[in-house]
């Protein structure tokens, strides 16, 4: 049986990776932000929060690599599937150099333009899904299924 990492930010991508919960296996787990609202049941992860625009950015980035590296290490998922942002990038990237294949789901609220996370993971991920046929115009190569609400 293949292990799976679920993970996203908080707020709206957690909402939409928590969409996923019918594929949600035993043998899986979750990452996502720590925030005072978010305590989750179950075998869960949590980074840092970050913000672009604030001035610990980078070391924010640079403490979320390294505590994703510890988490890839002990769990060791064949595959990560992702709704973004920032927080997650550290992670998608290590789990490709360690050849986890790589899903990211862009966000809902992207209906015309792609997300930052987005044109990033958009390079590297094994599979890419859109939300909005519109995307396809940003994300050629993209797959439309139609949104996951």
């Amino acid at each position: 049986m293949k292990k799976i990492c679920f993970i996203s930010s908080s707020g709206g991508h957690l909402e939409q990776l928590q969409m996923l919960q019918p594929i949600m296996k035993t043998d899986s787990f979750i990452i996502t932000e720590k925030i005072d609202s978010i305590d989750m049941k179950g075998n869960n992860y949590y980074l840092q929060q970050i913000n672009r625009r604030e001035i610990l950015v980078i070391i924010k980035i640079i403490l979320n690599a390294f505590k994703s590296l510890m988490i890839f290490v002990k769990e060791k998922p064949d595959i990560v599937i992702c709704t973004g942002a920032l927080s997650t990038i550290p992670f998608c990237i290590i789990s490709k150099i360690f050849n986890a294949k790589l899903i990211y789901i862009e966000s809902y609220a992207k209906v015309e333009t792609g997300s930052l996370t987005g044109k990033l993971m958009y390079r590297i991920a094994d599979k890419f899904y859109v939300q909005w046929r519109e995307m396809l115009n940003v994300f050629p190569k993209a797959i439309f299924k139609g949104g996951i609400y």
